[in-house]
């Protein structure tokens, strides 16, 4: 089963005896039968037959749309695929504060290990004072949200660990071209701000489908909740995922210069910097081969692809929550 990401502008998806056929402009028909899709991912302007539509729907497809950019617009799905079980626990769940703490207890822990072992592992070499002190900070946030009371107070270790994580991570660049300073976001003002947005995107997404898939409602989160409706609990279940798919992957593009300065366009007129399109094939490509990559997972005695890692998660969760066990997110191994 693929994932095709569709990125050339005009290009059209039509169907045809049980295969999609993309069509751009002058270029060759690509033909790919709809029982190897698993996923489709639209960037700017791509255009869906009626037929096509219909297929992904009756076949379950999940299609996600994208500005050019890579910015996340929303998403095509069957209604078919909701779970009245699962939702009906979810809703049951959502009022449950002391539920809504551990889960959020439970992610906010995954996603501060994993990026502590990130910085750890990448500073081997590099010996940079400024990691070893943002490792520090991490276990002195890991200590005290064993303690907290409110998912506000796990949200404040959570900002407090991301600012001195940020910084770190831009110590462990070797390319005089690129600096991190700080995350920036809505818009992302510098390439490594860019690369990070993009992936988190990719990310998010991967995520989401899977939450689709096991029938679960995406906007009823735990960590995450506003008064948006917005697919919290897929904010939720990328959070262990971010360091060890994106970030260690945007320093290996940029470390060994698969992505260069110039990959980026100039920047717009409210500072928002983005990958060229090449670029951004060459980062589909690796983020596609970063899923692809193995990692031990739990108590299993066999590595599982990181895709395959995302997916054991949900049902993690669900299990969590339909059956009343400890939930343990993704922890990257040591």
């Amino acid at each position: 089963m693929s994932t095709v990401y569709l990125v050339q502008q005009g290009g059209v998806v039509a169907k045809k005896q049980g295969r999609f056929q993309f069509k751009v402009a002058d270029e060759p028909q690509q033909d790919i039968p709809v029982r190897e899709i698993s996923k489709m991912l639209l960037y700017g302007n791509i255009h869906l037959t009626t037929p096509v539509i219909s297929t992904c729907l009756y076949e379950h497809i999940p299609v996600f749309f994208l500005s050019q950019s890579g910015k996340y617009k929303g998403h095509l799905w069957s209604a078919q695929i909701g779970e009245l079980t699962a939702e009906l626990a979810q809703f049951e769940r959502y009022g449950n504060e002391g539920f809504r703490l551990e889960m959020a207890r439970a992610i906010v822990r995954s996603k501060l290990l994993n990026s502590k072992q990130l910085l750890l592992r990448l500073n081997r070499k590099r010996h940079s004072e400024l990691v070893a002190q943002a490792v520090e900070g991490t276990d002195a946030d890991l200590r005290s949200i064993e303690h907290s009371d409110s998912v506000d107070q796990l949200r404040g270790y959570e900002g407090s660990a991301a600012a001195r994580y940020f910084p770190a991570l831009g110590q462990l660049l070797q390319s005089e071209d690129f600096a991190l300073l700080r995350r920036t976001r809505r818009p992302p003002t510098d390439p490594i701000n860019a690369l990070l947005s993009f992936g988190y995107t990719l990310l998010y997404n991967n995520v989401l489908s899977f939450i689709l898939v096991e029938g679960l409602n995406p906007y009823l989160g735990n960590l995450h909740r506003s008064e948006r409706k917005e697919t919290h609990l897929a904010f939720d279940l990328m959070e262990a995922f971010r360091s060890p798919v994106v970030d260690s992957m945007v320093l290996r593009l940029v470390n060994q210069r698969m992505i260069t300065a110039e990959d980026f366009q100039p920047p717009a007129e409210n500072g928002a910097v983005y990958l060229r399109d090449a670029a951004r094939r060459v980062f589909l490509q690796q983020f596609e081969a970063r899923l692809s990559a193995v990692t031990a997972y739990g108590d299993r005695a066999e590595p599982v692809e990181y895709r395959r890692a995302m997916q054991l998660q949900v049902q993690d969760y669900k299990r969590a929550m339909m059956a009343g066990v400890a939930y343990e997110p993704f922890l990257r191994a040591v």
